[in-house]
Order: C-alpha cells, then structure tokens, then sequence
C-alpha cells in the first residue's frame, strides 16, 4: 500500500516512521523547513525504550507523484485548508484519506472537497513532542491508532488499510464504531485543553487549588452535553474513565493546545472550543464555562 503521511510532527512523525519500520511504502510530504531538518539529521525518534534515527521518503507539494492508496492528515486543524490543497494531485479514484485532527469539523471539510466515500475516520492516542532539533519525543508508552469508515461499515478497503496498519508496532484498534470514539476523544482533548489553558496549568496543579475540581468537572459536563445533542451516543463507562482519567490528582496532565499556548505558538482554538460553542448555539444550550474559556484563548490569539 502507497501511504502519504501529511506531516511530519510528533503524530505524522511517530506513526510514519513505525509504518515505515514495518515496511509499508510511506511518503512524508513535508514543507521546506521539515524537509531540509529531515534531510540533514533523518527522522529521529526518542522513545521510552531508546533513540531510533531512520532517513524517511520526502516530499514537497510541488514534487508530489501518481496517487496514493491512503494518505493520513496529521498536521494542526488551522493547516487543513493548504494541506487540502497540497494533497489534491495525490487523491486518485481509489484513494482513502484518514484525518488524525484535533475536533470533529475537518469531516466534514474533507468531504466537501474530495467526497464523503473518500474520508475515513482515525485518531490516536500518544504523549509525544517535538524537541528543539525536531526529534519526535514520545513521552510515555502510550501509542494507539484507531480507525474504521464513520458509517461503520468496514468494507473490504477498509479492511485493506487494516492490514497495512496492524503490523506496524502500535497498538491498532480496527473500530466498527469510530465516531463514537471520535466524539469520546473531543470530550477527552477539549476538557483538558479548556482547563489547562483557562488556569494557564496541568490538571495535578488545577485539581490541588481550590474551585479547580469544580470547575474541571463543569467543563466536562458543558462540552458532553452539547456532544450528545449533536449526536453522541452516550457510553457511560467510557465517560465515566474519561472523567476519572482528568480527575486523577496524582498524574499532571497537559493538552497540546496548552502546550502550544505556553510557548506563544498558534492555537486550534476554533477547531476545538470554538466550535463546540458554535454547536451549543445550535442547540440553546448554556455553556458560561466554555465562553470563558474561548474569551481567554482569543484574547491570546490577539495579543500573540
């Protein structure tokens, strides 16, 4: 299978370079800067286990080749457009395109430009970084993919990229139901960026100050109910570890919004606050929490 992995930062670079390791035929396309930092000093990998340096296929837009089987989008949602752009010549006939963006609204975005029969669902779950020489950083063991056709009905392409993916030293959950894992992940991502960023802290900090339980769990409760109006199927256990995952004093957690935020990065606060608010409006439901916290981050997007 011809994969094109869009981006090459802490996902694009951690889960490219395990397909590749496996031997999949993987394509990073790249701009100018990554390319040339690849280019130089290879794809580096610092694992719990070690350093691992592997010298990935490279390309840019303007070099780009005959179609692709799969290409995996893994850059920031505020990116999506160019990348849109950047993928158009690779997406052929028979071509799927797997997303692994913070939110939910880039769905939609892809199958407007290249058609709902072409985008497939995926995320993943890992601690990993970029270090200040671009090396891919993953903090913790965590390393899960998950994916599957968002009607769930997993056909025999979908079967083809599961074979492709499940050998490639992850953990792969080939899932019949990923939109409500999609949803589960929004709700995971959007509390903890939204109180990380609102308290400018890591949940052990947030949930040690008084009021910061509180207002960790009125959160979570704003953004699942505005999920469940607009459409999620309510798995109560699985909200439930969410919630006693964030809720954990003993383990500082951090959102790569946050981590963004603190080093004066741009921020995907549109793609993961802003358009929760957006759906709540739809719905009338009160969401004073998570207006707060859109206020403070667009008041951090102005002052960048």
């Amino acid at each position: 299978m011809r994969i094109l992995m869009a981006g090459a930062g802490a996902t694009g670079g951690y889960f490219g370079a395990r397909l590749a390791q496996a031997g999949q035929d993987v394509t990073f396309l790249v701009r100018e800067r990554r390319y040339q930092q690849l280019q130089a000093s290879g794809l580096v990998l610092q694992t719990p286990q070690g350093t691992e340096t592997l010298q990935p296929q490279l390309a840019q837009a303007s070099s780009l080749t005959g179609h692709y089987d799969l290409i995996i989008v893994t850059v920031k949602s505020f990116a999506l457009d160019q990348v849109m752009e950047d993928i158009a010549p690779a997406v052929g006939p028979e071509t799927l395109i797997m997303p692994i963006l913070n939110g939910l609204r880039h769905i939609a975005t892809l199958q407007q430009r290249f058609g709902e029969d072409k985008v497939i669902g995926g995320l993943c779950k890992i601690n990993a970084t970029l270090g200040d020489n671009g090396e891919v950083i993953q903090m913790t063991p965590l390393h899960q993919l998950y994916y599957g056709a968002l009607d769930g009905h997993n056909d025999a392409r979908l079967q083809r990229v599961d074979a492709a993916l499940r050998d490639c030293q992850v953990d792969t959950r080939f899932s019949d139901n990923i939109m409500d894992e999609l949803w589960e992940k929004w709700l995971l991502l959007s509390t903890l960026g939204a109180v990380c960023c609102l308290a400018r802290g890591n949940t052990q900090q947030i949930l040690t100050s008084r009021g910061g339980e509180a207002l960790l769990q009125g959160v979570f409760s704003e953004i699942l109910s505005v999920i469940t109006a607009e459409g999620y199927q309510t798995r109560p256990a699985a909200t439930a570890r969410i919630l006693e995952l964030l809720s954990d004093p003993a383990t500082p957690m951090t959102s790569s919004m946050y981590r963004d935020l603190i080093q004066g990065f741009d921020i995907e606060a549109d793609q993961v606050i802003g358009d929760l608010l957006l759906r709540a409006k739809r719905h009338s439901l009160a969401t004073p929490l998570l207006n707060a916290v859109d206020v403070n981050v667009q008041v951090y997007l102005q002052q960048r």
